[in-house]
């Protein structure tokens, strides 16, 4: 784990309270000046580079920026977790807490994807959400989340979709390297006409999406079981030419989020990605056998 693992939090409350400063119309320095702050301080808060948060900055920002009652108390929230002065012997576990601040829409993990330049997925047993159909999703979650109304249903489907837009958008799309286990093409989510569907959709992604296979004959690469795993990179500042976050590993499990950003865990997952690779199925043999399942689900 990172040897700071409040850096995360910090970063996604210094996103937020700047994509609410932008919303409201005020500059940098009007904002500080109005909560009778130093614009320095203000920036290093949006920067994610301030250890001392302070809880009163927090709910006059909120308040300034005229955002809801409901949002400053999750503001306020993250602003508990990113704050160094309030480590506990738990708070390696931050990222159980943060979950629960906003756990309908996936929004920690979907602000650093459409943050990044470039995302790498290891995916072992299902499609990523990312390329998903929208029946593909809507079978997953009509078992995962079985107590749900056809209505909020529908809504977590939409989600999914709107997440998808990291991909599509017309500039500066994300690059998506995706490598999944041949057991993803044959475990059946939904029906075999769905299944169809899903690996043609897989076989057609965009040019910077870009899909690999790895063969049950490939056997185990890295001698044992690995898990899924995402590694997010984002893109440079153009003032210092630094990236504008850290490489993020990102390790989702039975309910659990997981975020590392150190150099030897980054390290770690990057040369478990490389290992895998070399066994997976180059794009156009992953292709073939994308469209050859794809045919005998529709069989």
């Amino acid at each position: 784990m990172s040897k700071n693992p409040t850096t995360i939090p910090r970063r996604q409350l210094g996103r937020q309270l700047r994509e609410m400063r932008l919303a409201a119309g005020l500059s940098l320095v009007d904002a500080a000046r109005l909560i009778e702050r130093g614009s320095g301080t203000l920036q290093r808060l949006e920067k994610g580079e301030n250890p001392r948060i302070r809880q009163l900055d927090v709910e006059a920002l909120c308040k300034l920026y005229g955002v809801s009652t409901e949002r400053m108390d999750q503001m306020k929230a993250l602003a508990l977790q990113a704050d160094k002065r309030t480590r506990s012997d738990d708070e390696s576990h931050w990222w159980r807490r943060y979950e629960d601040l906003i756990p309908a829409d996936f929004e920690t993990y979907m602000s650093l994807e459409l943050a990044a330049e470039r995302v790498t997925m290891y995916q072992t047993d299902t499609v990523p959400g990312i390329v998903q159909t929208a029946d593909y999703a809507r079978a997953l979650d009509r078992v995962y989340f079985s107590a749900d109304t056809s209505v909020e249903l529908e809504q977590r489907v939409q989600v999914r979709m709107q997440r998808q837009i990291a991909i599509t958008r017309r500039l500066s799309p994300v690059e998506v390297d995706l490598l999944i286990d041949e057991a993803v093409l044959r475990r059946v989510a939904g029906s075999r006409k769905i299944m169809a569907a899903q690996l043609r959709r897989l076989a057609d992604t965009p040019p910077n999406v870009r899909v690999r296979v790895i063969p049950f004959s490939a056997g185990f690469p890295l001698g044992g079981h690995v898990g899924p795993f995402v590694i997010l990179e984002f893109p440079s500042d153009s003032a210092t030419g630094a990236p504008v976050e850290p490489t993020t590993i990102y390790v989702e499990s039975y309910g659990t989020r997981l975020y590392y950003d150190s150099e030897t865990d980054v390290s770690r997952y990057s040369d478990a990605y490389v290992k895998f690779g070399r066994v997976a199925l180059n794009e156009a043999e992953s292709k073939h056998l994308l469209r050859c399942v794809a045919k005998e689900y529709e069989a």
